[in-house]
Order: C-alpha cells, then structure tokens, then sequence
C-alpha cells in the first residue's frame, strides 16, 4: 500500500506520518508538496498537522487554495482513502471536503494532552478495526479545534453516521467535562457522506507505539489497511 503524505508550508507532523506508515506499517509512503497535482499513484492520501501557511488569515484558509487540493478533490471523487489529522481536518473543512467549521478552542488556549474518544462508527474504512463504544485514548495538540456546525448538519451527521469520534470520558461517558475544546456534540472526528474521506482533531500517528503511552493510534491507521485489503500487521 502506498501513502500519500502532503506537505505545506508549516506543515510540521509530516516525518510523524511517515515514521508511523513506514516503520510500524511497513508500507510505502511519499511527501507531496503542496504544489503537485497528481495524486493517482496513492492509495491513501494524508493531511498531517501543523500550522500550514502559519495559520495566517484562519486556520486551513489558505492551504485549501494549493493547487494539490484541486488533486485531493479529484482523489477523494474517485472513492480514494482521505485522513486529514488536525490543521489537515481543518484544511479539509476549509476546502468544502467535509461540512463545518472549527474555530477557537473554548478555553483560548492551546491544548496538548491525551484526550479519551468514544468510537461511534465502527464500520468505516478508518474505524473497521474498531469496536462500536471502543475508548481510545489518543493525544491531541490544537488552538482552533472546536468543531462547529448549524443544527440541521449536526443532525444529517448524526443520522447518517458521519460522525466517528467523540470526546469522552474513560468509561465511554460523553459529558461536558470530557470535552477538552468546547466542540459540537462532543465531537472529535467525522466522515463525509461517502466515508472515504476523515477528518479528526487527535493525533492517531503519536499513539502508535507503547513508547509514547498508547498504541491506540494505531487502530486507525489498520483500519485502513483492512479497507484496502493490505495484511494487518
């Protein structure tokens, strides 16, 4: 299987991405700048974190306007693996990918910590390997990652099943406290309509080794592999 890793100026979880699908997948991957258009070699293409084009204007604003969207676009119609993980969820959003917005965190502050997430779909190409209410402890590391959206999309949401992670507590409970960020609904990670493309605010490669204090991570990243019928490692 092959990975798609784009780059952007600021992006800075790029070599996080790869270490995680080349040295723990054992699959192939590539960094794509920012500035490619053909994205037809990939199986599965990445939005990893960081702070592209510095966060200058808002969040993710200018990033959707390099010309290698215009290929993740095309990618992701063609029913092609799309993860965008923390500013990539927010480039995706920004690029009309997946519905919403995400906008300052509640608390004005910067939050960098292991979070709890509740899995509420377990049948997409990203949560396969998952069990439906499975907690996954997984880090996340963001300023702007309250997720918002009107009612009427939070209810398509739910009632189409495109939300896949929430913030919860240990246990699975899904209170206000657990919410480190103020988002919607408690929501940490949704799909589009298709489910092929994902957008989520944690940070799955950081917690792919017991090392870093969880390999929960990593049930994300054998998902995929499950979806495009690669050997789970």
């Amino acid at each position: 299987m092959r990975f798609g890793i784009v780059v952007f100026p600021g992006t800075n979880c790029d070599r996080d991405c790869w270490h995680v699908v080349t040295r723990v997948l054992r699959c192939q991957a590539e960094y794509v700048w920012h500035e490619e258009k053909d994205l037809s070699r990939f199986d599965c293409v990445i939005l990893p974190g960081g702070f592209s084009y510095g966060d200058y204007l808002r969040v993710g604003a200018i990033a959707r306007f390099s010309p290698v969207m215009e290929a993740v676009h095309e990618f992701a119609e063609k029913g092609g693996l799309v993860i965008g993980i923390c500013n990539g969820f927010q480039v995706l959003v920004e690029a009309g990918l997946l519905p919403g917005a995400l906008v300052r965190n509640k608390t004005i502050h910067f939050i960098c910590k292991f979070v709890n997430l509740r899995v509420e779909n377990a049948e997409t190409p990203f949560t396969n390997q998952c069990r439906f209410g499975q907690v996954l402890k997984i880090p996340i590391a963001h300023n702007d990652g309250r997720y918002f959206c009107d009612e009427e999309t939070l209810q398509d949401l739910e009632s189409k099943g495109q939300i896949v992670l929430r913030y919860c507590t240990c246990d699975g409970q899904i209170t206000k406290d657990a919410n480190p960020n103020g988002s919607i609904g408690n929501i940490a990670g949704i799909t589009n309509e298709n489910r092929n493309v994902l957008g989520m605010m944690p940070h799955p490669e950081r917690a792919s080794e017991t090392l870093l204090g969880s390999s929960d991570g990593l049930l994300i990243w054998q998902s995929i592999l499950s979806a495009v019928k690669v050997s789970v490692p």
